[in-house]
């Protein structure tokens, strides 16, 4: 990433949003190879891995950001409003992605005969039944187990990427708007619906619609 100066140009602070959204989008599709034992949790496992270290890199980049002393203009109060939303909402999808692979992993932990029990597998093609077997079978799981954990570990993971998503396409919006010869009018005052960043304003909408 590049390297805070002094006086940074409105290009600078989109840069710095347009290399932290790259970092959060390279999360969701960060890959990681699964032991047999554990490919049910193969979907979750790349986010897993790439998240805590992306995320570390964020943090200290924010801790450069603020070590640099920038200006209280406008333009760089906007840019660490959208940075700071930008990890906050990172860490706690992140937080939430973690809580769901524990329960996965500690379900898979209490599995038993039961779980196989009311599992169907006639409907897949015998190449399918045969490899459902087997990748319960090296993960000591029943087939069933098996199946729903891996449907779990998808929407997990699914769930983590649209944050994922959510969050890069926010800091690339503001990062367009830090560009924009208006930029110099964004006020932090909260009058109008252009006065926050975009993803300040996305939380602030989460918010009322949870009310």
């Amino acid at each position: 990433m590049t390297t805070p100066t002094p006086n940074p140009t409105h290009a600078d602070l989109a840069l710095w949003l347009v290399e932290a959204a790259e970092a959060v989008s390279g999360i969701a599709t960060a890959q990681h190879a699964a032991p047999p034992s554990r490919s049910h949790l193969h979907p979750v496992l790349g986010p897993l891995t790439a998240g805590p270290k992306a995320i570390t890199a964020l943090a200290d980049r924010l801790e450069h950001l603020l070590e640099a002393r920038l200006p209280t203009t406008p333009a760089s109060l906007f840019t660490l409003a959208s940075y700071v939303s930008a990890l906050g909402w990172l860490t706690e999808s992140l937080a939430d992605l973690t809580q769901a692979v524990d329960l996965l992993v500690t379900e898979a932990g209490q599995a038993d005969d039961d779980d196989e029990s009311g599992v169907d597998l006639s409907d897949y093609a015998p190449q399918d039944r045969q490899a459902i077997t087997v990748l319960a079978a090296e993960a000591a799981l029943p087939p069933g187990l098996y199946l729903r954990l891996l449907g779990r570990a998808l929407l997990a993971c699914s769930e983590f990427t649209e944050a994922c998503a959510e969050i890069t396409g926010a800091l690339t919006e503001d990062a367009h708007r830090l560009l924009d010869e208006s930029v110099s009018a964004v006020r932090l005052d909260g009058e109008g619906p252009d006065s926050l960043p975009t993803l300040v304003r996305s939380l602030l909408a989460r918010l009322e619609a949870a009310r």
